[in-house]
């Protein structure tokens, strides 16, 4: 069962993290890792997103992988995330950690699919992009347990021309 949120995504970042996670997250952000709008590291990712304003997410915990549907969506990456407290957090990058959305996660590793939609309508609408369902840019965030693997680009988008 997803649960929705509302996240504020500052600098274009959703965080999705251990509740005990001390990263510097400002270290992940490679060339590779703006193109690919995923960060990475051992407790902590960083989902990259079109704007800078909220953006509709959804997380789900999951027993298990589920079925792909990227067609579904405009962009999807997958990495590997270790839990070790049992807690996953999902927050913007400058919200305040201890009132962060929290989730219970198997303790250990889990897989993150991060699946993003409506990105063409926010990104024309940009800063007023969230003033409507119809221009909000999507986040579903589904987690499941799995042993750590590399991080795949499932699908990418490009913004579109100037």
């Amino acid at each position: 069962m997803a649960i929705n949120l509302q996240v504020f995504a500052d600098y274009c970042q959703i965080h999705v993290l251990d509740e005990d996670s001390e990263t510097d997250l400002g270290e992940v952000w490679t060339e590779q890792a703006l193109l690919d709008r995923l960060g990475v590291a051992r407790d902590a990712l960083v989902i990259g997103t079109e704007v800078n304003v909220h953006v509709a997410v959804s997380v789900d915990l999951l027993a298990s992988e589920p079925d792909g549907d990227s067609t579904e969506f405009d962009h999807v990456v997958e990495a590997s995330l270790h839990v070790p407290s049992g807690r996953l957090v999902v927050m913007g990058c400058t919200d305040y950690l201890p009132e962060a959305p929290r989730f219970e996660a198997p303790a250990g590793w889990i897989r993150v699919r991060a699946s993003r939609g409506n990105l063409a309508n926010a990104f024309r609408a940009d800063i007023e992009s969230d003033e409507t369902p119809e221009t909000t840019e999507q986040l579903r965030l589904q987690a499941w347990p799995a042993p750590p693997t590399d991080p795949q680009i499932i699908k990418r988008w490009s913004q579109p021309a100037a």
